[in-house]
């Protein structure tokens, strides 16, 4: 598992017209790495890189396993202009290192999990989402399970300004989405 700068994977990938995968990762892939997801697919898409980024979810237990993301993360998202609806849960497996170029962890807790399940030897690179925030402090985009309304507009602006804040260090530069 490496940590290189992301560079690297843009020097490899993009330029040569590759594609980069990006797996989000979080506990249950209900909450948090759908909502991320649909963050950076909708910037991807409205940067047209679309074809050059692909972006997925998954999670680090299998909780919730082909449900879709919750109700309450798909009515915040909604209102931001995401669509999560397509999405469903899965359990985050080993292949996940090798068909992923990027894997963003949305806590500490997610990053142990990922690193214990890492194979030996594989290149993916593995960061927590929010390190990427680019106006926000924030240690990890927080868990809004067992929270209320609050909690999940404050993920989404974690997720907005961490998914803004990987794209600029992809050397990309996405519209900021209007509110």
């Amino acid at each position: 598992m490496k940590t290189a700068p992301m560079q690297e994977l843009l020097a490899s990938r993009l330029p040569s017209g590759g594609q980069i995968s990006v797996l989000m990762v979080c506990m249950g892939n209900i909450c948090r790495s759908p909502t991320a997801q649909g963050v950076l697919e909708k910037m991807v898409a409205d940067a047209g890189l679309s074809g050059r980024i692909h972006v997925d979810s998954a999670g680090t237990h299998g909780y919730h396993v082909g449900e879709p993301p919750d109700e309450r993360a798909q009515a915040h998202a909604a209102r931001r202009g995401y669509d999560l609806s397509a999405q469903r849960a899965r359990t985050l497996t080993r292949s996940d290192f090798t068909d992923h170029d990027l894997l963003l962890v949305m806590d500490d807790n997610n990053e142990h999990a990922a690193r214990a399940l890492c194979p030996p030897g594989s290149k993916a690179r593995l960061h927590r989402l929010a390190d990427f925030c680019t106006t926000l402090q924030a240690h990890e985009v927080p868990d809004p399970y067992y929270g209320g309304k609050d909690g999940f507009e404050h993920v989404l602006d974690v997720v907005e300004d961490a998914c803004r804040g990987v794209l600029q260090r992809l050397q990309l530069q996405p519209q900021t989405p209007a509110r």
